[in-house]
């Protein structure tokens, strides 16, 4: 743990004192770069705190005072659906808190655990929950954590289904140079990576989530089922020539299938297949009659 860490964490403890002194406070946490052990000078302090029922606008007003925070920076979510976020700063660092009732809170890992809604924003927020740091309520925190680390193998092959689509860019690069596509031709790039991570997430049964997605490596360092080198063969993708790159990410995504139909067989794999080794032709004029 760095020195920066060491600071938002006791920041935090020192945060989570306003809000446990509320009797409707049951538990509370510390997510993000602070458990991770990744603070540098730009990072939050990220927290969510868990309720029987939410605090009024005065009783967080009074939470804020007593961290001698300033006026809130922003405000997301309607406490009608039972939980929001706020975001204000204390001793210059942008510190955010997450609240929500219990009830809402279990409702909300149930559709990731047991809809296996995988667009829904708490699937970050389950990673957000393995990693977390106790700070108040650890015996709740804890059947949390046990509940979000058995990772059903339906959420996994739901993940490999819905991410195993790839744009066959490798085909049209010829026709892509023609047209000034530079804003599409990374638009696709980005989302083929995208894409390749959430296959993979699924076959590792990791919680994956394209919002504001970062450390890629340190993320794929905890797969066992991948392409070799993948963290650096995906980050030379955006730094190597476009006919080049195209050409490497083909190779990925048919590593990437081939893991799929070894690691997870029932998946059908015969649409992400299909042009691979596809390139386009272009046609000529005719001299026939027309």
């Amino acid at each position: 743990m760095n020195d920066r860490t060491q600071y938002l964490l006791e920041l935090a403890k020192h945060n989570v004192k306003a809000y446990i002194a509320n009797p409707k406070t049951k538990a509370a946490m510390v997510a993000g770069s602070v458990a991770e052990g990744l603070c540098d000078e730009y990072s939050d302090c990220d927290m969510s705190i868990y309720y029987d029922e939410l605090p009024s606008e005065q009783e967080l007003q009074v939470a804020r005072q007593q961290n001698q925070g300033s006026e809130r920076l922003w405000i997301l979510g309607d406490r009608s659906d039972g939980g929001f976020a706020e975001s204000y700063m204390v001793n210059g660092v942008e510190c955010q808190f997450g609240h929500v009732t219990i009830a809402q809170w279990e409702k909300d890992i149930s559709t990731v655990l047991e809809q296996f809604d995988i667009r829904s924003p708490m699937v970050k927020a389950m990673s957000g929950t393995l990693v977390g740091i106790s700070l108040y309520g650890e015996t709740l925190i804890q059947q949390w954590k046990a509940k979000v680390a058995n990772y059903p193998d339906a959420l996994a092959q739901t993940m490999v289904e819905h991410y195993l689509k790839f744009f066959a860019i490798w085909g049209m690069q010829e026709k892509l140079a023609k047209r000034d596509t530079t804003l599409w031709y990374y638009q696709i790039l980005v989302e083929s990576a995208q894409n390749l991570l959430g296959v993979l997430s699924g076959l590792n049964h990791l919680y994956y989530s394209t919002f504001q997605f970062k450390r890629m490596s340190r993320f794929i360092e905890q797969m066992e089922i991948a392409p070799e080198n993948l963290a650096s063969r995906l980050e030379g993708l955006f730094h190597t020539e476009a006919h080049i790159a195209v050409n490497q990410l083909e190779a990925l995504v048919r590593e990437t299938v081939e893991l799929v139909e070894i690691h997870m067989p029932q998946v059908d794999t015969s649409s992400a297949k299909r042009r691979l080794g596809w390139r386009q032709q272009p046609w000529e004029l005719g001299t026939g009659n027309r």
